[in-house]
């Protein structure tokens, strides 16, 4: 005998509906310890941080209450998260007179030093798309951007341009790419472990090479820069003068390379390939598309992408090179893949996240070395944030790190 379907719980549409309103609850919640962050920074420059220590206070006992529903644990944690650190930055900037606050919080100065710190982070991060996409993690992202800094700084010198240096670099990027791709594929090694040899590597290499060549002297302070690009009619402007109206030519080509990439990945026939092989490689191999040849393009793509940003580094943001100068933005940039959920327009955001909280960072240290130190960490508290209560789970290509065997 059939067994008969089990009725609906008469309760079913009164837990949905509560499971609604907790959500957005959650949100209001979020909104207020919004609201608590930017009370005392301009244009409202609250003088007392009664206010946002009572919002913030506030959007932590909602969070809490909206955590104790299962369903909603990561964006309550979020929200009393957000909360509980808009009271010290609050705190912070009402011990700050209103003209120190207001020469940091110059938000169009905010995002031109912003874009500064964003741009490695676009071309890493948009590297490690096109690895990953294909099915190959690349962790090695860091040890490419630093063969970038060596090899464009070294380009530039010897071919007294910033372009065949930015070349040189790029290719030296490409080779790194392609060791971790012959490692990875040809010899199946575990792709984690090789793409930290290849930072090993990267860091031992760059660090040889500049003392062999420049020795205790160090980099020459002429050498060619990558410009700025002045906008006509826009460099003037009030706002827009100053946020971008002089930005680096890297800048703008990181930027117009994600709308670029974004389109070759889910509007062509060979990003549909290459997403296909990271999802499906076999089934893919099945209707004749070439697996190893097509991961091997992307690594090797995805170091020359890494590397130029290591170029703009060394070329275009301090002019010179030194140890591990890329201090972790490789890393920084795998990050922002994940948060972006390995979307290019997602990465930016996460990277404009990134860039302009070590922006704020920088600017900070001309009135409190202790803040410009706690904003140097809130990049990595908000990606957590986010990652874990407004974005949930990122999924990575289902074939992402898995050797694959022909058969």
């Amino acid at each position: 005998m059939t067994a008969l379907a089990t009725p609906p719980s008469p309760s079913a549409p009164g837990q949905a509906a509560a499971v609604v309103t907790t959500k957005r609850v959650g949100i209001a919640s979020a909104v207020l310890a919004g609201i608590a962050w930017i009370l005392t920074l301009p244009p409202i420059m609250a003088r007392t941080a009664v206010p946002s220590i009572v919002l913030g206070l506030l959007a932590a006992v909602v969070g809490l209450w909206v955590a104790l529903n299962p369903k909603h644990r990561r964006l309550g944690g979020a929200t009393i998260g957000a909360g509980l650190i808009a009271i010290p930055i609050a705190l912070a900037m009402t011990n700050q007179t209103a003209a120190n606050v207001s020469e940091v919080f110059t938000w169009s100065a905010v995002i031109a030093s912003g874009l500064t710190f964003t741009t490695p982070l676009i071309f890493a991060a948009l590297g490690g798309i096109i690895s990953e996409r294909s099915g190959v993690v690349n962790i090695g992202l860091e040890g490419m951007m630093l063969m970038g800094c060596y090899f464009g700084i070294f380009g530039a010198d010897i071919c007294s341009s910033w372009v065949l240096g930015a070349l040189i670099g790029m290719a030296a990027g490409a080779l790194t790419g392609l060791v971790h791709a012959y490692f990875s594929l040809h010899l199946r090694a575990n792709q984690v472990v090789s793409g930290t040899a290849i930072n090993l590597l990267a860091l031992g290499l760059t660090g040889f090479l500049f003392v062999s060549h420049y020795g205790d002297n160090g980099t020459p302070g002429t050498l060619p820069q990558v410009p700025n690009l002045k906008l006509p009619g826009i460099d003037n402007m009030a706002f827009f003068g100053t946020a971008i109206g002089d930005a680096s030519v890297l800048t703008w080509v990181g930027l117009l390379l994600v709308p670029v990439v974004w389109w070759f990945l889910f509007r062509t026939r060979a990003g549909l390939r290459l997403r296909a092989i990271g999802e499906q490689p076999r089934a893919a191999s099945t209707v004749g598309l070439k697996v190893i040849a097509t991961r091997y393009a992307a690594v090797t793509a995805s170091g020359a992408l890494a590397a130029l940003g290591g170029v703009y580094l060394a070329d275009g943001f301090d002019g010179s090179f030194n140890f591990d100068m890329t201090d972790g933005r490789g890393f920084i940039a795998l990050a922002a893949v994940i948060f972006g959920k390995w979307n290019p327009f997602g990465a930016l955001a996460a990277a404009l996240l990134f860039g302009i909280s070590s922006g704020l960072a920088y600017r900070l240290e001309t009135f409190s070395q202790t803040l410009s130190t706690l904003f140097q960490a809130l990049p990595y508290v908000l990606t957590l944030i986010a990652v874990a209560g407004l974005i949930g789970r990122s999924r990575p290509p289902a074939a992402s790190g898995i050797p694959y065997v022909k058969e």
